[in-house]
């Protein structure tokens, strides 16, 4: 058992220190069931939610860097009110935790989504998301803004190029949990229509900044820190623990390799793959192996799965 943000009564406890990253898993993580074992998972974080709804950005959304990606959404979401119509009941009944990742446009709209959020029986907490331009100022702003209208445990996410200065304003806010860090902005020139386009950029190359930035927050931080940014395997998610983080957040390899978000909740929460006897030749730590899609298919379907177990002997005759 993980214990997620800071000690008291909604403390939020988990039970393995791997979750996908906010913007990646959706508001119903029902798609993700089909690609890998949402329940071995510690909890899920939504995508990130406004007051206002808002509408998907015009123009190219995905641009392909040599080492990773640019994104650029607009942050497109259907608003706090319709998103508890739309996805209350399911989050009600997810099999891990919910964390509703919200944006930090105004303290006034924070209050009004954690007010809205807080009568939601699905959400075990929520994320807040801090722009990069925030200051100190804003941050005791917007977390007093979200305290007063909940009392769900409040996770808040950095900039990676303000983590130190943040964390520290979003600890002495009352944080209950610190996310280091949301991906980096850059501007890259999109190769099928020649522009220039701006959003978040994320790959393999980001963990050696996040991880960075992460050990410096934990190192002050009286506070539970989750790690993020970069993460493509166990051993990059391990990195992030021994630089002080109690738990990962997953982002861009879920869009590429879904599986390996589980085999790093496997490898983390103690409950790494074996081979089995008669199971197939791919049956190994990294993948998650041929027999078990099988048996999630024969699930799905309402099959019993094959029993690998000696038929019983015919007892003797009396």
């Amino acid at each position: 058992m993980i214990e997620l943000t800071r000690p008291g009564k909604t403390s939020l406890v988990i039970d393995n220190p791997v979750m996908p990253a906010a913007g990646t898993f959706g508001f119903d993580h029902a798609p993700y069931r089909a690609l890998i074992d949402v329940g071995k998972l510690g909890a899920v974080v939504t995508n990130p939610l406004t007051w206002r709804p808002r509408r998907v950005a015009r123009g190219p959304r995905v641009v392909p860097l040599p080492s990773g990606v640019l994104i650029h959404t607009g942050l497109p979401n259907p608003g706090t009110n319709r998103a508890i119509k739309q996805y209350g009941a399911r989050w009600a009944r997810s099999e891990v935790p919910v964390i509703v990742h919200v944006v930090a446009t105004s303290p006034a709209d924070v209050a009004r989504c954690a007010n809205a959020l807080d009568r939601c029986e699905g959400v075990a907490a929520l994320e807040i998301g801090l722009h990069d331009q925030a200051t100190p100022d804003d941050v005791a702003q917007i977390l007093a803004a979200a305290e007063a209208n909940t009392l769900l445990p409040l996770l808040v996410r950095v900039p990676l190029y303000q983590a130190v200065p943040l964390a520290r304003a979003a600890e002495a806010a009352g944080a209950g949990a610190l996310v280091i860090a949301a991906p980096p902005r850059g501007t890259t020139r999109d190769p099928e229509t020649g522009q220039l386009v701006g959003g978040r950029i994320y790959g393999p190359w980001l963990k050696a900044q996040a991880l960075r930035a992460t050990g410096q927050v934990a190192q002050i931080a009286g506070i539970p820190v989750i790690g993020s940014g970069g993460i493509h395997s166990p051993d990059d998610a391990r990195d992030f623990i021994e630089a002080g983080a109690i738990a990962v957040q997953v982002d861009s390899v879920t869009w590429t390799q879904p599986h390996m978000l589980e085999v790093i909740a496997r490898n983390l929460g103690g409950l790494e793959l074996t081979r089995a006897v008669g199971a197939l030749s791919d049956e190994w730590e990294p993948g998650m192996g041929q027999t078990m899609r099988i048996d999630r298919e024969r699930a799905r379907r309402g099959t019993p799965p094959e029993d690998d177990s000696p038929p019983d002997k015919p007892l003797p005759p009396k």
